[in-house]
């Protein structure tokens, strides 16, 4: 009977031990790392559209055109720093409309040589522009070009003769220039333009037998950052 008994249990264990393997490779496995992409596809390009805020300066050069044709004041130059935002819209891959507003202090002035004993001075003194602006996306760079409004604060004095009068006045014209913007950082970009501006006359000291007419023709080189939202 005991001797039965242990052939039994010998196949009992002969059987378990022959079904371990089988059980084991059904048994579920740890998960390890997946295996390495064999081709890694490359970032998103950037995207241009959104708003956008920065500061900007630069040098303007200007000349102050008389109403005989002749330059009232000619080579007024100087610095100038402001604000600027917009809005851009990239329509496709390569191609973005937007619209942009700037504001800048200007420091743009010069003094004519004295003829018959009196001097005219001219000053630039504020320079506001609003533009629409197409342009040419390469990915992180943007070439662009603009044209608008633009509007400057100027300011003119005479002295001599026994005279000396100061009057100024805001006077409206058109701009246009080009550029390049750059995309330094995800949401920062850097940029450098060329404007010309030329607004419309105005007349000064009227009613005085030192009447003039006087408008301003500019050009301005500006670099600045913009923080895009």
């Amino acid at each position: 009977m005991c001797t039965k008994s242990a052939a039994n249990l010998a196949s009992i264990l002969a059987a378990l031990l022959s079904a371990a393997p089988a059980l084991g490779a059904d048994l579920p496995r740890g998960r390890g790392a997946p295996p390495a992409p064999l081709y890694a596809p490359p970032p998103p390009a950037f995207v241009w559209t959104g708003f956008y805020a920065g500061v900007q300066g630069g040098w303007g050069f200007a000349d102050f055109q008389g109403g005989s044709g002749q330059a009232l004041v000619a080579s007024a130059n100087g610095g100038l720093v402001g604000l600027g935002g917009g809005y851009n819209y990239q329509l496709a891959p390569n191609f973005l409309l937007g619209a942009e507003a700037d504001f800048s202090f200007a420091w743009i002035g010069n003094e004519s040589a004295p003829l018959w004993g009196v001097a005219a001075r001219g000053n630039t003194d504020d320079l506001l522009t609003i533009r629409g602006r197409a342009g040419y996306v390469m990915d992180r760079t943007l070439i662009f070009a603009a044209a608008g409004f633009a509007g400057s604060r100027n300011a003119v004095s005479v002295a001599g003769l026994g005279f000396n009068g100061y009057q100024s006045s805001f006077q409206p014209g058109w701009t246009i220039g080009a550029g390049v913007e750059y995309m330094i950082m995800p949401r920062v970009s850097a940029k450098a333009e060329y404007l010309y501006t030329s607004t419309g006359s105005d007349t000064y000291f009227a009613g005085t037998p030192f009447q003039t007419y006087s408008g301003v023709d500019m050009s301005t080189v500006r670099g600045g950052v913009n923080f895009h939202f």
